[in-house]
């Protein structure tokens, strides 16, 4: 854990906070528009059908909800690149809840209504409440700018599996995308130090990672390089190594360029 506190860059407040409002409200806006059909179809996420998802999105942000209205806890039990690998732990609780929410939602208008109060909270929990204030989380006490910055992430991968299951063509801010690519890139870089490879994810990221020689000067010999979609993708499990090579969505150069070892970092 304190590795990870250690290398985890800082994320501005405020462009946090809009990116996650503009993400949840790109979501909303979408919801209207689906139809009984669309709702009972299939997603890329095991047995959830896109109401399950649906429902889900608005989970990630009424957690942010939860978290400030509980009393504030005494430690801090969770960095920000500790989450990503923390996920799989609570898949479990994860999926009971977003059944149950779905249930209750009832269908289009049900969505609708739940997206609008979820919306309303999320501005109230926000209002006044600070970056450095503890929050409980499912993985422990974390703060609230910590864990804005992991809802980036919830909301790019869950919208890109909506847009996958759906084809509403539903928006990705870019701010949200930036922020989710640089932390599932830095937790690539946690999960297999080094300096050997060099993972390319323009505009928004580069870090280097796996054991080996370290690279000082001029071209690399080992790169990785792919768009934020495919690398989120690949971070996520929802493509595979193989799969982006073969669409010609990832370029890898190199003896090393090989990152399918320490794939996925999310969950």
């Amino acid at each position: 854990m304190p590795q990870a506190r250690k290398r985890a860059r800082s994320y501005d407040s405020a462009k946090t906070r809009a990116a996650v409002r503009a993400q949840f409200e790109h979501v909303r806006a979408a919801v209207p528009a689906m139809t009984p059909e669309q709702l009972a179809g299939p997603t890329r996420l095991g047995e959830w059908t896109v109401r399950e998802l649906t429902a889900h999105i608005a989970l990630v942000m009424s957690s942010v909800v939860r978290g400030v209205a509980g009393p504030e806890p005494a430690v801090r039990d969770v960095g920000l690149l500790d989450w990503p690998a923390a996920t799989r732990r609570f898949a479990d609780a994860v999926d009971e809840d977003t059944r149950e929410l779905a249930e209750a939602a009832d269908g289009v208008a049900g969505l609708v209504d739940l997206y609008a109060r979820t919306a309303e909270e999320l501005t109230e929990a926000l209002d006044g409440s600070s970056d450095e204030r503890l929050i409980v989380t499912r993985f422990g006490g974390m703060p609230l700018g910590d864990f804005l910055v992991t809802r980036t992430v919830e909301l790019t991968v869950h919208t890109d599996d909506l847009n996958a299951a759906t084809g509403l063509g539903v928006p990705h801010d870019r701010q949200a995308l930036a922020t989710c690519t640089r932390v599932l890139a830095d937790a690539l870089a946690l999960k297999a130090p080094g300096g050997s490879v060099e993972l390319r994810v323009p505009p928004y990221a580069v870090v280097q990672c796996v054991e080996g020689p370290r690279h000082t000067r001029g071209t690399p010999p080992n790169v990785v390089e792919t768009d934020p979609l495919t690398w989120t993708r690949l971070a996520t499990a929802r493509t595979t190594w193989p799969e982006a090579l073969d669409e010609a969505r990832l370029d890898a150069r190199g003896d090393r360029a090989n990152l399918s070892p320490w794939l996925p970092v999310l969950g």
